[in-house]
């Protein structure tokens, strides 16, 4: 089972990841965004951590959701939204438990993924954080489904979400700020996807098989 105090730390680790990859990101962003993306995720986490002892002791949904609104107050572009969406509908999904299995996660998952896809009108495909995080939901639903301990399903998640980060490269990007780029956005990274993708594995590095 996953604890309130293993999502504490896993958005304890998250932080910290993106803080060590804070001009990666902005790098990656600044080929066919406005590159902040590294910036503002570092910015929009710090509030998180900061905001984080207060609702240490809550369930998860509280937690996840205090996430999620102080992402979307401090985030600039589309990241605050986006990645505001995900936390909060991930904490609707998980409501108030304080500890939940890895087939909680997968509902979760999917559902703070159909968050993100409805907020910012895209399908994967479209060179966005979805093409990371979609099929590490598939993977982990099959994962489970074929009897995969806790953390060897988080792990294929976690591996997909790379996967799907890296098949963003050759896409042509026909959503958000990228899309203005034109065919000069193929041969480039998505921001949104590699953070997503760094999401997934702290969670899987956190979690594991707890």
């Amino acid at each position: 089972m996953i604890t309130r105090e293993d999502v504490v730390a896993w958005l304890t680790e998250f932080r910290r990841v993106i803080g060590e990859n804070r001009e990666y990101l902005t790098q990656l962003d600044s080929a066919i965004g406005d590159a902040d993306h590294g910036i503002n995720m570092d910015r929009g986490f710090g509030a998180v951590l900061a905001k984080l002892p207060s609702v240490a002791g809550s369930d998860v949904g509280k937690i996840l959701n205090t996430a999620g609104m102080t992402l979307v107050s401090t985030v600039g572009g589309a990241g605050g939204p986006l990645y505001g969406t995900f936390f909060m509908k991930a904490g609707a999904a998980l409501g108030n438990k304080t500890e939940f299995s890895a087939a909680d996660w997968s509902v979760a998952l999917d559902s703070a993924i159909a968050g993100v896809q409805q907020r910012g009108k895209a399908t994967p495909g479209e060179k966005t954080m979805l093409d990371a995080l979609a099929p590490a939901s598939a993977a982990l639903h099959a994962a489970l489904e074929n009897g995969s301990s806790q953390g060897d399903a988080l792990r294929a998640a976690a591996t997909a979400a790379e996967q799907g980060m890296h098949a963003t490269i050759p896409m042509l990007a026909t959503k958000g700020r990228a899309s203005y780029l034109g065919e000069r956005s193929i041969g480039h990274q998505d921001p949104g996807a590699t953070s997503s993708y760094l999401m997934l594995k702290c969670a899987a590095d956190t979690w594991d098989d707890r």
